[in-house]
């Protein structure tokens, strides 16, 4: 008798909610390989002797809270290992981490994420425009933390919006070291007492970047550490969902009161710019079967320094070369390489117009747009 075996659906995910307790026991209790993103901003085990207070005598608001402390180096190890070990279990194969730190945490964190599979992208230096200052004058400024950021494996096909990342950065390419404030004002948030509600409570900003660069919209994004709430606060903005995991009520009233009074962008202003890879390909021979080019018309180098024929076939030949229009505008420039579409151009009432004016027409039909 041939047994019947039965599918049992997968557990639905807590989307936009804040699970209260232990992040390492929640995140067990998700469904494997079922989120996105991991964004950690886990204790960093500050090791703080003593009071610290400013020139003035006045104390300053350190990061003293019993969460933030470890009786040793091993056991916070251990406490590493485990949470990292649980954030890999329930990321996708495609999926990827970022952890945040400071030199106190950062480097141990670095080591197991290696050590668990995990395959490190970038390590980003997120440089404070406005560090506190140094009191003691005995070392120097802590002015930046380090954020890593990772694949769950080396040969993963993670999410980079490179070209949107760009776009933010004013069309030049994207750095490795981030110089943005650290949260005060309007931003940083209060308790009851008029204190802050948080003591490492991470701007905006810093999250909008990660989110931006590294999801799309509908993805899942998991914060076992979400404090009050920036990683849900700035995914619901850009039209991603989030898990979040937080054992300290006091945090999740903050952030559950936060994240209710975000509106999420509409869907033109959460629309990015695309990677130029992910584009329809139309090959320059479609330019001459459809007529929008005719076999025998020439075609003109950037500066007009150079002239070839289209062919039938669509190659073009030009004095001692035949090929395709990236080998003959390279073997014409003496160059390595040659990008065809934005070397050659064509006449049309006496002004040079370039041939990807052609292949955009024919991407905006492809893609039901207007021309």
């Amino acid at each position: 008798m041939t047994k019947v075996k039965t599918q049992v659906a997968p557990a639905a995910l807590p989307l936009n909610q804040i699970l209260a307790g232990d992040c390492i026991d929640a995140m067990n209790s998700l469904p494997e390989a079922s989120v996105d993103l991991i964004f950690a901003d886990p204790p960093y085990n500050l090791q703080l002797r003593g009071d610290l207070h400013r020139p003035d005598n006045s104390k300053v608001d350190a990061v003293d809270d019993h969460w933030d402390q470890f009786s040793s180096f091993a056991s916070y190890d251990n406490f590493t290992r485990d949470w990292l070990a649980a954030a890999r279990r329930i990321l996708k194969p495609n999926g990827a981490i970022w952890v945040i730190g400071s030199y106190h945490n950062v480097f141990r964190m670095g080591a197991e994420l290696q050590n668990q599979g995990f395959w490190i992208l970038n390590d980003v230096v997120w440089r404070k425009s406005n560090p506190m200052p140094n009191f003691r004058g005995k070392r120097l400024t802590n002015a930046h933390e380090t954020l890593i950021w990772a694949s769950k494996s080396e040969g993963a096909k993670y999410t980079f919006n490179y070209e949107a990342l760009k776009a933010l950065n004013e069309g030049v390419q994207m750095r490795s070291d981030w110089v943005l404030p650290i949260c005060t004002g309007h931003e940083r948030l209060k308790d009851d007492a008029g204190d802050k509600a948080h003591p490492t409570q991470k701007p905006e900003s810093l999250l909008h970047r990660v989110i931006l660069a590294t999801t799309n919209p509908g993805d899942v994004i998991l914060d076992p550490f979400f404090g009050t709430g920036t990683t849900g606060a700035v995914a619901k903005m850009l039209g991603r969902d989030f898990i979040g995991i937080e054992r300290e009520e006091s945090y999740r009233k903050v952030a559950e009161k936060r994240i209710a009074k975000i509106r999420k962008f509409d869907k033109e202003a959460l629309e990015m710019t695309g990677s130029k890879r992910a584009e329809p390909r139309v090959p320059f021979g479609q330019l001459v079967e459809r007529g929008m080019l005719r076999p025998g018309e020439e075609l003109f180098s950037i500066g007009n320094r150079f002239k070839a024929k289209v062919r039938v076939d669509g190659t073009l030949v030009g004095n001692d070369v035949k090929g395709s229009i990236h080998q003959v505008g390279a073997h014409l420039e003496g160059a390595p390489s040659c990008n065809g579409w934005t070397y050659w151009h064509f006449k049309r009432d006496g002004k040079l117009v370039p041939i990807d004016l052609l292949r955009q027409q024919i991407r905006a039909e492809m893609e039901g747009r207007p021309n």
